[in-house]
């Protein structure tokens, strides 16, 4: 453990004398590295051609990602401080829970570092987006980005959605309430939230005896989590919850629309709207 700790401050010494970094004072970065899959994801939409240059190896992962395709364009980091050392950035951008030992060392080693906190809200989203803009000195293209969001936001409200209640299930039974991004969204799809109902609020349990009980006309589920052996999945298989998705007509809703906040997050918002739309026009046909 000594040993390690010494080490890690005497490479931290070294790296200091022999290549000390900041961002130019007044100018945009033109060597970019992502450190985080949100902010991977954010620098991507942004960026000018060249500017970004590294992103998170979970930018490539086509389950927690909505730019996959996208992010294997640019040279993949895993969060090191020495790969990333060795990169030779003007700009690191991370998040709030990005890797504290490696973002701590970045900045002491003199490198400018961005730190981005999480997306609760579309509100959020709009204000991580400008200042993304700002720090890569892609104001112009941020409010473009900003313009047809609104732009998306006031379709989606302009639509006239019947009163349809839906549950988000996930795995582990847990849920999200107010005060968290996919529940916003779902409020800009004309959705109530059961968790409103039972007074769920963050992210909390959704016990499976109370989501049957609840009788929501929609359950989304993850488009991955009824995927794979794992125990936190067990609820999926439960025959009960088979039961009830198969009466209320289960949505599936790709979690990497929702895991980071941005344009793409309203693509949830979209599937969840026509979805209720859907089961509308079904209750019609069946006279229900």
């Amino acid at each position: 453990m000594m040993f390690g700790w010494c080490r890690r401050y005497l490479v931290a010494g070294v790296l200091w004398a022999a290549f000390p970094h900041g961002a130019w004072a007044g100018e945009a970065p033109h060597r970019v590295v992502s450190m985080n899959v949100c902010t991977d994801q954010m620098a991507m939409l942004v960026a000018d051609n060249g500017q970004l240059y590294s992103v998170s190896y979970l930018a490539t992962d086509g389950s927690t990602s909505a730019l996959a395709a996208e992010a294997k364009s640019y040279v993949v980091n895993h969060g090191l401080a020495e790969e990333i050392f060795l990169m030779k950035p003007d700009l690191v951008i991370a998040g709030t829970y990005t890797t504290r030992t490696t973002v701590d060392l970045l900045k002491r080693l003199g490198f400018a570092v961005e730190e981005f906190a999480p997306e609760a809200s579309i509100a959020e989203v709009r204000t991580n987006l400008q200042r993304m803009g700002r720090v890569l000195g892609r104001q112009q293209r941020a409010d473009e980005l900003l313009a047809a969001m609104d732009a998306e936001i006031a379709r989606l409200q302009a639509t006239k959605v019947p009163e349809v209640e839906l549950a988000l299930y996930y795995a582990n039974g847990f849920t999200s309430g107010s005060g968290t991004l996919v529940a916003d969204i779902l409020g800009i799809a004309g959705l109530e939230n059961l968790a409103d109902r039972l007074g769920i609020s963050g992210t909390g349990q959704l016990p499976l005896e109370a989501l049957v009980l609840a009788r929501p006309d929609l359950i989304a589920i993850d488009a991955n989590g009824e995927r794979g052996p794992a125990l936190a999945k067990q609820n999926f298989s439960h025959p009960a919850f088979r039961a009830v998705a198969a009466q209320h007509r289960a949505v599936q809703l790709d979690s990497r629309y929702t895991i980071c906040g941005g344009p793409f997050t309203l693509i949830a918002a979209s599937i969840l709207q026509q979805a209720a739309l859907k089961l509308d026009a079904l209750q019609l046909d069946t006279g229900k």
